[in-house]
């Protein structure tokens, strides 16, 4: 089939790569968001996925503004028979929509209907789920509604990052995807309803959510800093600094640290770092201040010689 391929991060790339590798398609072009600042001297940069189509001579649609009447008569001048969607990052309207004979198929990183939205795997760490996936579905106007194509599952594993998660995700779900184009081309595959049932929302994740409330429990805030690594970052304020940090352990049985640290108090020796939670402490692993690498968070509270009395906040 004739496609254009819609997608913007890193985690577009391995579906992109396999949908180019394969005989059966040709990718005429690919949609991405456009050019954004980047680094410190916020200079614009492509994204991702526009570099690499670029890299392998593919032409590049950037609009300001995709479902514009402009816009919808460019693409239809492509002759798309298939839109694939992987993290392209706006919402597409019905001009758009009605544009491909085989509509547009999105890979979404869970098992729909649970986790709608932008954030599924870093929705699915934070709430404990064991297992997530990824789904193929045909794109309806109401956000991430439409009919099932093809899922497959992933276990959650106990120290998973997103960063992680997703990497593994992006890999299997690349599969997925191309399966699911196969179907679609040959006639053999129908999209199925999704249940009314086990809706559940994952919005964005913003920088002032992933500020840790310590008052939570410690599983809690243990799963939360894991769902936000590596962006955009879990962090807190401890003195007059802001800091990231990164995945930290919960204190067990057979740690001898002290066990009922108040929300926030900070206790520190030669080894480790420790914060109390609304249960018990948890122990930080890596901490990043302003302008700096991250670092042991036992090297650099030595560094910051921190008050006895200070807390995070």
């Amino acid at each position: 089939m004739r496609i254009v391929f819609a997608g913007t991060p890193d985690t577009a790339l391995p579906s992109l790569r396999r949908l180019i590798d394969s005989p059966r398609h040709e990718v005429v072009a690919v949609l991405t968001r456009p050019d954004a600042a980047s680094g410190r001297r916020g200079h614009l940069q492509p994204s991702p996925v526009a570099r690499f189509a670029l890299d392998h001579d593919i032409p590049v649609l950037r609009p300001d503004k995709p479902n514009s009447a402009e816009f919808v008569a460019e693409l239809a001048e492509l002759a798309p028979e298939c839109c694939p969607v992987v993290a392209y990052g706006a919402l597409l309207r019905d001009g758009l929509l009605a544009l491909p004979r085989h509509g547009w198929v999105n890979l979404h990183f869970s098992l729909l209907p649970a986790w709608r939205g932008a954030g599924p795997v870093q929705a699915a760490i934070a709430a404990g789920d064991e297992v997530t996936g990824a789904t193929t579905f045909r794109i309806e106007p109401e956000l991430d509604s439409g009919p099932v194509y093809g899922v497959l599952t992933e276990t959650i594993r106990p120290d998973d990052t997103a960063g992680e998660l997703l990497g593994r995700l992006a890999v299997s779900g690349a599969e997925l995807l191309a399966a699911t184009l196969d179907g679609i081309a040959d006639g053999a595959l129908n999209a199925v309803p999704q249940s009314r049932e086990g809706v559940s929302y994952a919005p964005k994740i913003s920088v002032d959510d992933a500020r840790v409330r310590w008052e939570l429990p410690a599983a809690v805030i243990e799963r939360r800093i894991r769902a936000v690594t590596p962006a955009p970052g879990a962090w807190t304020v401890i003195g007059d600094l802001r800091v990231k940090l990164g995945p930290v352990a919960i204190a067990d049985s057979a740690d001898d640290g002290p066990k009922d640290l108040s929300p926030g108090v900070i206790q520190i020796d030669r080894r480790s770092v420790r914060v109390g939670t609304g249960s018990v402490p948890v122990r930080l692993g890596q901490v990043q201040p302003p302008g700096k690498k991250p670092m042991n968070a036992a090297d650099w509270a030595r560094g910051a010689r921190l008050d006895s009395t200070v807390r995070a906040s």
